[in-house]
């Protein structure tokens, strides 16, 4: 019969009783203990953010719808623009006593206009003579 004699191999001494895996499995935690998200979870928290945005907009949206009631016109008459007439002209006639400026608001918006600027001839909506 023959021997085999194995040579001794040194371990290191545990101080646990359970065994020590030789690779760890990757958690979602760093080394610094910081949560690490995925790409997958980087998109799921940025559309859940996105659907809270979304619901608190619809839920202040709600708030700020106009009513079903129509408003009551503003009454008005059309007149002509003369040769040399300014907006300024039309509206501190109208103003009687009030601010020119807000006068001539009104009218660019009745009659949707961009500038101040008139053309001889144009037909115009001023607010009526109260």
């Amino acid at each position: 019969m023959s021997t085999m004699v194995l040579p001794a191999v040194h371990l290191p001494a545990r101080t646990s009783a359970r065994p020590v895996p030789r690779s760890a499995p990757r958690s979602a935690a760093g080394t610094d203990g910081r949560l690490r998200l995925t790409r997958r979870g980087r998109l799921v928290v940025f559309v859940v953010g996105l659907l809270v945005a979304v619901a608190i907009a619809v839920a202040f949206a709600g708030g700020s719808v106009a009513t079903s009631e129509k408003g009551q016109p503003v009454p008005t008459d059309t007149i002509v623009v003369g040769t040399g007439v300014t907006l300024w002209d039309i509206a501190s006639a109208r103003a009687e006593g009030g601010d020119v400026r807000d006068m001539m608001s009104t009218i660019q918006q009745l009659n949707h206009l961009e500038s101040g600027m008139l053309v001889a001839g144009q037909r115009l909506r001023v607010p009526a003579d109260s």
